[in-house]
Protein backbone atom coordinates (compact mmCIF):
# COMPACT_ATOMS: atom_id res chain seq x y z
CA UNK A 1 0.00 0.00 0.00
CA UNK A 2 1.72 3.17 -1.15
CA UNK A 3 -0.51 5.68 0.62
CA UNK A 4 -3.63 7.69 0.05
CA UNK A 5 -5.13 8.06 -3.39
CA UNK A 6 -7.27 11.05 -4.31
CA UNK A 7 -10.84 10.36 -3.20
CA UNK A 8 -9.88 7.87 -0.47
CA UNK A 9 -12.57 8.02 2.21
CA UNK A 10 -11.08 9.46 5.38
CA UNK A 11 -12.32 8.40 8.82
CA UNK A 12 -13.54 10.99 11.29
CA UNK A 13 -13.96 8.43 14.06
CA UNK A 14 -12.59 4.96 14.82
CA UNK A 15 -13.87 3.21 17.95
CA UNK A 16 -12.95 -0.30 19.08
CA UNK A 17 -15.74 -1.91 21.12
CA UNK A 18 -13.94 -4.87 22.69
CA UNK A 19 -16.89 -6.30 24.62
CA UNK A 20 -19.28 -6.37 21.64
CA UNK A 21 -16.38 -7.11 19.23
CA UNK A 22 -17.26 -4.29 16.84
CA UNK A 23 -15.08 -1.73 15.05
CA UNK A 24 -17.13 1.42 14.59
CA UNK A 25 -16.07 3.77 11.82
CA UNK A 26 -17.42 7.12 10.68
CA UNK A 27 -16.14 8.68 7.46
CA UNK A 28 -15.99 12.25 6.19
CA UNK A 29 -18.41 11.35 3.38
CA UNK A 30 -21.12 10.83 6.02
CA UNK A 31 -21.09 7.03 5.98
CA UNK A 32 -20.62 5.00 9.12
CA UNK A 33 -20.19 1.29 9.69
CA UNK A 34 -20.13 -1.20 12.54
CA UNK A 35 -17.80 -3.99 11.43
CA UNK A 36 -17.68 -7.18 13.52
CA UNK A 37 -14.17 -8.30 14.43
CA UNK A 38 -14.98 -11.67 12.86
CA UNK A 39 -15.67 -10.02 9.50
CA UNK A 40 -12.40 -8.11 9.73
CA UNK A 41 -10.50 -11.27 10.61
CA UNK A 42 -11.93 -13.45 7.84
CA UNK A 43 -11.47 -10.70 5.23
CA UNK A 44 -8.03 -9.62 6.43
CA UNK A 45 -6.01 -8.16 3.55
CA UNK A 46 -2.99 -10.23 4.62
CA UNK A 47 -1.32 -12.81 2.39
CA UNK A 48 -2.09 -15.40 5.08
CA UNK A 49 -5.80 -14.96 4.29
CA UNK A 50 -5.85 -13.72 0.70
CA UNK A 51 -2.95 -15.74 -0.59
CA UNK A 52 -0.62 -14.36 -3.24
CA UNK A 53 -3.06 -14.39 -6.12
CA UNK A 54 -6.55 -15.32 -7.28
CA UNK A 55 -7.65 -18.75 -6.12
CA UNK A 56 -5.17 -18.86 -3.24
CA UNK A 57 -7.55 -17.50 -0.60
CA UNK A 58 -7.63 -19.43 2.68
CA UNK A 59 -11.04 -19.94 4.28
CA UNK A 60 -10.88 -18.78 7.89
CA UNK A 61 -12.85 -21.01 10.26
CA UNK A 62 -13.64 -20.85 13.96
CA UNK A 63 -13.42 -17.05 14.19
CA UNK A 64 -16.83 -16.25 15.77
CA UNK A 65 -15.27 -15.28 19.13
CA UNK A 66 -12.14 -13.53 17.81
CA UNK A 67 -11.27 -10.28 19.51
CA UNK A 68 -8.84 -7.46 18.94
CA UNK A 69 -6.10 -7.00 21.55
CA UNK A 70 -4.72 -3.81 20.01
CA UNK A 71 -5.05 -1.65 16.94
CA UNK A 72 -2.24 0.56 15.69
CA UNK A 73 -2.33 3.36 13.14
CA UNK A 74 -0.29 2.80 9.98
CA UNK A 75 0.83 6.13 8.58
CA UNK A 76 -2.16 8.23 7.58
CA UNK A 77 -3.78 5.51 5.49
CA UNK A 78 -5.01 2.76 7.80
CA UNK A 79 -4.75 0.57 10.86
CA UNK A 80 -3.21 -2.77 11.79
CA UNK A 81 -5.19 -4.80 14.33
CA UNK A 82 -3.71 -7.54 16.49
CA UNK A 83 -6.38 -10.22 16.82
CA UNK A 84 -6.70 -12.49 19.85
CA UNK A 85 -5.91 -15.55 17.71
CA UNK A 86 -2.44 -14.10 17.04
CA UNK A 87 -3.13 -12.77 13.54
CA UNK A 88 -1.46 -9.38 13.15
CA UNK A 89 -0.22 -9.07 9.58
CA UNK A 90 -3.19 -7.40 7.90
CA UNK A 91 -3.00 -3.68 7.21
CA UNK A 92 -6.50 -2.30 6.71
CA UNK A 93 -6.43 0.85 4.59
CA UNK A 94 -9.25 3.38 4.94
CA UNK A 95 -10.50 2.59 1.45
CA UNK A 96 -10.60 -1.14 2.22
CA UNK A 97 -12.46 -0.58 5.52
CA UNK A 98 -14.98 1.63 3.70
CA UNK A 99 -15.40 -1.09 1.06
CA UNK A 100 -15.91 -3.77 3.76
CA UNK A 101 -18.62 -1.63 5.36
CA UNK A 102 -20.33 -0.88 2.06
CA UNK A 103 -20.39 -4.58 1.05
CA UNK A 104 -20.80 -6.10 4.51
CA UNK A 105 -24.12 -7.87 3.82
CA UNK A 106 -22.87 -9.61 0.66
CA UNK A 107 -19.53 -10.46 2.27
CA UNK A 108 -21.25 -12.14 5.25
CA UNK A 109 -23.42 -14.19 2.88
CA UNK A 110 -20.41 -15.22 0.78
CA UNK A 111 -18.48 -16.20 3.91
CA UNK A 112 -21.36 -18.26 5.33
CA UNK A 113 -21.87 -19.96 1.96
CA UNK A 114 -18.16 -20.87 1.76
CA UNK A 115 -18.23 -22.25 5.32
CA UNK A 116 -21.28 -24.36 4.49
CA UNK A 117 -19.71 -25.71 1.31
CA UNK A 118 -16.59 -26.66 3.27
CA UNK A 119 -18.65 -28.21 6.12
CA UNK A 120 -16.84 -25.80 8.43
CA UNK A 121 -17.97 -23.65 11.32
CA UNK A 122 -17.66 -20.11 12.62
CA UNK A 123 -17.27 -21.61 16.10
CA UNK A 124 -13.82 -22.40 17.45
CA UNK A 125 -12.91 -26.07 17.81
CA UNK A 126 -13.35 -27.32 21.37
CA UNK A 127 -10.22 -27.39 23.49
CA UNK A 128 -8.94 -30.91 24.29
CA UNK A 129 -9.83 -30.43 27.97
CA UNK A 130 -13.44 -29.74 26.91
CA UNK A 131 -13.94 -33.31 25.67
CA UNK A 132 -16.53 -35.34 27.57
CA UNK A 133 -15.09 -37.41 30.43
CA UNK A 134 -16.33 -40.57 28.75
CA UNK A 135 -13.62 -40.14 26.10
CA UNK A 136 -10.83 -40.16 28.68
CA UNK A 137 -9.61 -43.71 29.19
CA UNK A 138 -8.53 -44.83 32.64
CA UNK A 139 -5.34 -46.85 32.10
CA UNK A 140 -5.86 -48.75 35.36
CA UNK A 141 -9.17 -50.10 34.15
CA UNK A 142 -7.45 -51.51 31.06
CA UNK A 143 -4.79 -53.49 32.89
CA UNK A 144 -5.02 -57.29 32.67
CA UNK A 145 -6.55 -59.06 35.61
CA UNK A 146 -4.19 -61.16 37.73
CA UNK A 147 -4.78 -64.85 37.82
Amino acid sequence: MAGLEPGTPMPTQVVVHKQSRILELAFADGTSFRLPFELLRVYSPSAEVRGHGPGQEVLQVGKREVGIDAIEPVGHYGVQPRFTDGHDTGIFGWEYLHWLGTHQTRLWKDYLDRLKAAHASRDPAPAPSALPKETIVNATALSRPRS
